[in-house]
């Protein structure tokens, strides 16, 4: 990607992140695919984990294309992640969330 095309390519992702409904997820390559880029899934993870400390984004809500938690199980980051979700009604399971049921689009 070139520079104004990454740039573009974060607010894309950045955009349809914010979008995703409270009680629903979407995957990494879910993103990037809606933003323009399918092959740049990884491109989506890099962005979220470089978030400004305090960002509002619903980072919480991007999770990996198995319907899992990609943090480490015993992470800090895996537990928020699993509280954040739970808190608006996604049933998260050993890390693991039902696509069919909670997939937005």
């Amino acid at each position: 990607m070139q520079t104004e095309t990454k740039e573009e390519f974060r607010v894309r992702v950045f955009t349809l992140i914010g979008a995703i409904p409270e009680g629903s997820v979407a995957t990494y390559g879910q993103i990037a695919g809606l933003a323009g880029a399918p092959k740049h899934a990884r491109a989506v993870g890099y962005l979220l984990k470089h978030l400004p400390a305090g960002s509002s984004l619903p980072w919480h809500r991007v999770i990996n294309s198995q319907g899992k938690i990609s943090f480490p199980p015993q992470s800090e980051k895996f537990r928020q992640q699993s509280e954040l979700l739970r808190s608006e009604g996604v049933q998260v399971q050993g890390g693991k969330i039902a696509l069919r049921q909670y997939q937005w689009c």
